[in-house]
């Protein structure tokens, strides 16, 4: 079931934030990722509209909209593979006709992910906070993209 987060979930959105960054960003260093949880909390969930997908009485995974930027969407490492984030990316495509991400270029499984869901890559740039390559991507409701670059 997907629904709004209500603040009782955000210890379990941290922990997933958590898990799925160190699992899906090893290409940066652990101790980055839980020096920014106490950012997570305080500054950017509570500007961010968040939906849950909860399962078992679980959440297992979530998305998180601020205006039209998909700033984050993560799902449990141990609940991957199963439509948790194609679900909650179909709601965040249900509530805005345009979506605008950043994602790391590393991240070759959320790359191909965004792309096959429609979207395209418009610029490219370095993250200030990490330093790493990161991609810009675009997503309009009922427009085929294409790739302004090239991907490698």
């Amino acid at each position: 079931m997907i629904r709004q987060a209500t603040p009782d979930d955000t210890d379990a959105i941290l922990d997933i934030w958590l898990l799925a960054s160190l699992q899906a960003h090893d290409f940066i260093p652990a101790a980055f990722w839980w020096q920014q949880q106490e950012k997570m909390r305080a500054r950017y969930l509570p500007r961010a509209q968040i939906w849950v997908c909860e399962r078992h009485g679980e959440v297992q995974g979530f998305v998180a909209l601020v205006d039209e930027y998909l700033a984050a969407l993560f799902v449990r490492p141990d609940c991957q593979q199963n439509g948790i984030g194609r679900a909650l990316l179909d709601m965040a495509k249900h509530q805005r006709r345009r979506l605008l991400l950043k994602v790391f270029c590393e991240n070759d499984i959320a790359v191909n992910f965004y792309r096959q869901q429609g979207f395209a890559i418009t610029a490219e740039s370095t993250d200030p906070t990490t330093g790493e390559p990161e991609l810009h991507m675009n997503y309009r409701a009922g427009v085929v993209q294409h790739d302004c670059c090239p991907s490698g």
